[in-house]
């Protein structure tokens, strides 16, 4: 058995995500005193007198960097000796400057004996500043890191150039005749993003003294990794989980849901990045963005730079039809949409799905099967299995994802997506209800203990979830609100600090949500416009202080992706504004769930007024904003997008831009969208529907992937439940079954 202090160190120094199993058998199966060890490793590290354990300090970073003179600084403020490679290795390994070396035998040569001399370097607790072409050498890199913590100063290209100008350099290691300075330079970062623990994103003329600054900001935040914890929306000891053990990001991601009910949320709130941060990223590409995003989100011994980065790249690398991945297009006015319909199943959630399931996967044990429980009202489905379905072999083996969603509350084409999912671990099973019956019967199982610890027993078989309750499911969703801004500030719309107004199309709350964290980021969101269809309630709510579902049914309508009457995350949303009132905040959602209904405080209302308007409209405006917009700009929304329109025509003041989320391609909804046109509703198949709006020739274009999947697909057989409990029960255990307990 291994005694829970010493899983805290496996989870400090190799990663807590690849250690949870052998944490949870230890929390699990030890008792009495044993499992009190007075051990503790933060306070350990609290005694060391390096920040670092001993381990050298190692500054990487392209010529001009300034990693010398910033390493003298920083050595200097923590009484470290400091070893310039250049000056106190190199030269002294050679008897010669470094630059008389290159000259000698020329620069692929001189690569190798660089690495060559590394070899036999020995030392610890001190700062060591690289050469800039160090790292494009993996033998010596390996060996510097086995005892070295490596930070990445991140300089803008444009101060390198400028630096190396002014030092008269023009041209450096690996730079070939016909190879500009920048170009060279792009083609080693992918060196330097390999092999960093921890980046150091300097601003664009930072002073030495800033970046030695930032320096120890970041190694004090890799050091104290404990301090990075979540807790309960409904309380909760403050650090922990109701277990008493501290939640981190890679046991939020597998749990999913908090034991007592509540939605994780980080104990410390969201960092907040300063300006020049974010000029940095203007001139990134989304997946640059959503790295240097996440990497302030996601601490590296969670998830290290390196796993992240590539978890990014392939999320978003090629599976995107537009390269922009989530482009902002001029509507009309001061109204712009920002287009998050262009992943592989058409519609926003592909921006957290093609991602969240590479999280998940890394931060599994390794020890036990997982079943992803998902309930949809739409778009969400075939985005988790999509999503899912994009890992390698060994992971699927051990996850499966099995979907609920209202038989009759999905348009045509979002079923056909759903059950074109029929091999592997992946299936979806329609509900005779509504959205947020599928939403409760899951809820209900993740607290059902009877139920979850039968499948553990039985199966090995733990349940999780990838609806926006998941941290992992909402984080990535910060990413675009965020991109959607800083591409505002590069076309010119917006001067970086100037206010916009984002409207979203709601139903479930976690994109507002999301939304909310990029302001507290530091993006400049002055208001948040929650657009709901004719299910009013976030509107009602927010008209009230009452969230009532006493009496009120649900109501379909052509906008079905919001066709929801319990937001989730709006209980995120209310913690933050109650100043993490956990008490506050169990109450309420307790009696929502006992008695649909319960009232929030005034003051906590007017907190709440502060930040969010809130608007609903009928589905004859939403059908005839299709129309007019069409009509005047030819440009076609799909039926959650004219919500968003419609509401914002109505509550925003046109004093700043807003930012309208285009949570789905219009093709998904064919029939209304053809219909609002005066096309012509449900005529014809699916795939008909779609080659008719496609001949408008209209923006945005038609959806390939979605073309594709109705080509290829076809109307399947698939399970369908009646609203009962234990119904959806029995399809887990299938599922299961189905899943992991097939004989080779």
């Amino acid at each position: 058995m291994v005694p829970r202090s010493y899983c805290h160190i496996l989870k400090k120094f190799w990663g807590r995500g690849r250690v949870n199993s052998v944490c949870w058998l230890s929390q699990n199966a030890l008792r009495g005193p044993t499992n009190s060890c007075s051990f503790s490793l933060s306070a350990w590290l609290s005694s060391r007198t390096s920040y670092t354990d001993d381990k050298n300090i190692i500054l990487m970073g392209p010529p001009g960097a300034g990693k010398t003179t910033v390493g003298r600084m920083v050595a200097q403020k923590l009484g470290l000796p400091v070893i310039d490679v250049d000056d106190d290795v190199l030269e002294r390994k050679w008897n010669m400057s470094v630059a008389d070396k290159l000259a000698e035998v020329g620069g692929e040569r001189f690569l190798e004996e660089e690495g060559e001399a590394l070899s036999d370097f020995s030392a610890t607790g001190s700062v060591v500043s690289l050469t800039g072409s160090n790292p494009l050498h993996a033998g010596a890199m390996q060996r510097l890191k086995r005892n070295g913590v490596v930070l990445y100063l991140d300089v803008d290209t444009e101060d390198i150039v400028r630096r190396l100008s002014a030092m008269k350099v023009d041209r450096i290691v690996g730079q070939g005749p016909g190879v500009s300075m920048r170009d060279i330079l792009r083609y080693r970062q992918q060196f330097y993003n390999r092999w960093y623990d921890a980046r150091v994103l300097c601003g664009s003329g930072d002073t030495a003294e800033e970046v030695a600054e930032n320096v120890l900001r970041t190694l004090e935040r890799y050091r104290d990794s404990e301090s990075e914890t979540f807790v309960s929306t409904r309380g909760g000891v403050k650090g922990t989980g109701s277990a008493g053990e501290p939640k981190h990001f890679s046991d939020v991601v597998v749990e999913g849901l908090a034991s007592d009910g509540g939605l994780y949320v980080p104990e410390k709130g969201f960092p907040k990045l300063e300006k020049h941060d974010w000029l940095r990223m203007v001139g990134m590409s989304y997946p640059e963005r959503a790295t240097t995003i996440l990497e302030k989100c996601i601490h590296p011994l969670d998830v290290p730079a390196a796993e992240l980065r590539r978890m990014v790249h392939e999320a978003y690398g090629g599976t995107f039809a537009d390269e922009a991945i989530a482009p902002v297009k001029h509507l009309i006015h001061n109204q712009y949409v920002q287009e998050l319909f262009h992943g592989p199943t058409a519609s926003f959630k592909d921006l957290a799905l093609q991602l969240m399931p590479r999280l998940f996967a890394y931060c599994l044990p390794q020890m036990c099967n997982y079943l992803i429980l998902v309930a949809t009202s739409g778009d969400t489905g075939s985005a988790v299995l999509n999503g899912f379905a994009s890992l390698g072999d060994a992971d699927r083996r051990r996850v499966g994802v099995l979907v609920f969603f209202p038989e009759e509350g999905v348009s045509e084409i979002q079923k056909l997506q759903m059950t074109s999912f029929r091999e592997g671990n992946a299936r979806a099973v329609g509900v005779g209800s509504d959205f947020d019956f599928c939403q409760r019967a899951i809820k209900r199982m993740f607290g059902d203990a009877s139920l979850t610890g039968h499948l553990a027993v039985e199966y090995a078989a733990v349940l999780s979830t990838a609806n926006s309750i998941n941290w992992a499911r909402l984080l990535p969703q910060v990413v675009y609100h965020s991109s959607a801004y800083l591409d505002l500030v590069r076309e010119g719309a917006v001067a970086f600090g100037d206010p916009v107004d984002v409207c979203v199309p709601t139903g479930n709350f976690g994109n507002v949500m999301s939304a909310a964290y990029a302001r507290q980021m530091g993006i400049p969101i002055r208001k948040l416009i929650c657009a709901s269809n004719q299910n009013r309630v976030v509107t009602d709510f927010m008209a009230t202080g009452e969230y009532d579902l006493r009496n009120r049914p649900l109501i379909p309508s052509s906008s079905p992706a919001i066709d929801i009457l319990k937001s989730s995350n709006l209980e995120r949303f209310l913690f933050h504004a109650s100043d993490s009132d956990g008490q506050l905040v169990r109450s309420l959602f307790c009696s929502l769930e006992r008695e649909r209904h319960f009232k929030v405080p005034g003051a906590l209302l007017e907190r709440v007024r502060r930040d969010i308007l809130a608007g609903w409209c009928s589905e004859s405006d939403c059908l005839a904003a299709i129309h007019d917009v069409h009509s005047s700009t030819g440009y076609i929304l799909d039926t959650h997008t004219a919500v968003g329109k419609v509401v914002a025509d109505r509550l925003q003041d046109r004093t700043c831009p807003v930012v309208i989320s285009s949570t789905a391609h219009y093709g998904k909804f064919a029939p209304a969208v053809l219909g609002a046109l005066r096309l012509g509703g449900s005529v014809g198949t699916p795939l008909d529907q779609l080659g008719g709006l496609g001949a408008l020739g209209s923006r945005p274009p038609p959806h390939g992937a979605l073309l594709e999947c109705l080509r290829e697909g076809s109307s399947r057989p698939h399970p369908v439940c009646p609203a009962d409990f234990a119904a959806l029960e029995e399809q887990v255990e299938i599922m299961i079954q189905d899943s992991f307990c097939k004989v080779a």
